[in-house]
């Protein structure tokens, strides 16, 4: 698709010979803050709030950590329930990616001195923000890891399955989901910006700060993880069966 080569932002700027660098950065500025939006408000559609309300009537901010996630899904509903918030946080993340393609394209490796690759980070930040405060249910949603993780998977394909083997081996040894993502996000920012200076020859500003401010976010959502890991009252995952609800 023509659009999604060369983005929507530059099919309209030719087609209107807009030539005028002032009017050029204006449409480009104003098409960032609309995928910031866009992708705040995708990632406001919590899965797991959905999933539980639609399945079973509740809000699985009610049961267990009380947090809209994968991991309490999985503990409180099971492995059902568990897939279909998968597949829902993965598909808003996905999205969220296709239509920042759709305006701003996938040919040019920068426009208006913005690294695109970098633009794509952006509204993945945005789309973990509206996952973790979700402005259709009071602003309490989920702790961003799986948006992340699809982030990567979409951008960095290479980092997503490195991090993801690293996860695996964490919580098979530790039984901790908490301190798998803890670790993996804090190696995040690095990963990314090797993987992108090996690919390209260069990391983007954009990327280097929306990583970075990923990794840190996901490590302060995790705060009260931390506290029962050093205390040592943090909850083991068990796959094999399902959690009792409060």
């Amino acid at each position: 698709m023509k659009i999604l080569e060369y983005g929507l932002i530059s099919i309209l700027t030719n087609a209107f010979e807009i030539s005028n660098t002032d009017v050029r950065k204006l449409i480009w500025f104003g098409l960032l803050l609309l995928t910031i939006s866009i992708s705040y408000v995708l990632g406001s559609l919590s899965s797991a709030i959905i999933v539980s309300r639609a399945m079973f009537n509740e809000d699985i901010r009610n049961h267990g950590s009380k947090n809209a996630g994968l991991t309490n899904m999985l503990r409180t509903y099971g492995k059902g329930a568990a897939i279909m918030t998968l597949a829902g946080d993965m598909l808003k993340t996905a999205l969220a990616i296709f239509i920042t393609a759709l305006f701003f394209g996938l040919s040019g490796s920068y426009y208006s001195g913005i690294c695109i690759n970098g633009i794509f980070y952006l509204a993945g930040v945005a789309a973990v923000l509206g996952h973790v405060f979700p402005v259709f249910y009071g602003f309490k949603g989920g702790k961003g890891v799986l948006v992340t993780a699809t982030l990567a998977l979409i951008l960095s394909p290479i980092v997503f399955v490195t991090l993801l083997v690293i996860f695996i081996l964490i919580v098979v040894f530790t039984r901790f989901v908490s301190l798998g993502s803890i670790c993996v996000a804090a190696m995040f920012p690095a990963s990314v910006c090797l993987y992108s200076h090996f690919k390209a020859g260069r990391v983007s500003t954009l990327t280097i700060i929306s990583t970075i401010f990923l990794a840190i976010f996901i490590i302060w959502c995790h705060r009260g993880n931390i506290k029962r890991l050093l205390a040592g009252n943090e909850k083991k995952i068990s796959i094999g069966s399902r959690e009792k609800k409060d």
